[in-house]
């Protein structure tokens, strides 16, 4: 289990990388709503290709972005909760809270992760099916 320091930690960063989020979620969301305001219309097809496709990349860049943004919210509520650090698959197999921890070097890489590294892997690779 995760000591209530360590979790205090975590929380810092879930809240740190919340918040960089936020601000490059609204910085994609308004470079992609841009509706050329500040830029002069394009008189050729190329420069409205470049413009649509600069677009697009913004606009998926702001999906993934609020992806993981959606993630660190629920870890946050997962520490909320005191199920943070508990592998959500390995939980619901019925697993038991000591043999069932996502270990803390994964959850400094990636705090929002739901999963240890094994269930994950099998997720994925059933994802890719």
């Amino acid at each position: 289990m995760i000591k209530a320091n360590e979790l205090e930690q975590f929380r810092s960063l879930l809240l740190t990388l919340q918040a960089r989020l936020r601000g490059d979620v609204q910085d994609l969301t308004r470079e992609a709503l841009d509706n050329g305001q500040d830029s002069k219309t394009p008189t050729h097809m190329a420069e409205l290709g470049t413009e649509t496709y600069e677009q697009e990349f913004s606009l998926r860049m702001m999906e993934s972005e609020q992806d993981i943004l959606d993630e660190v919210q629920q870890a946050l509520h997962r520490i909320e909760k005191g199920t943070y650090g508990l592998c959500q698959r390995c939980v619901e197999a019925g697993k038991p809270p000591g043999k069932s921890t996502i270990p803390k070097l994964r959850l400094k890489v990636i705090p929002y992760a739901r999963n240890c590294v094994e269930c994950e892997r099998k997720r994925e690779s059933h994802s890719h099916r």
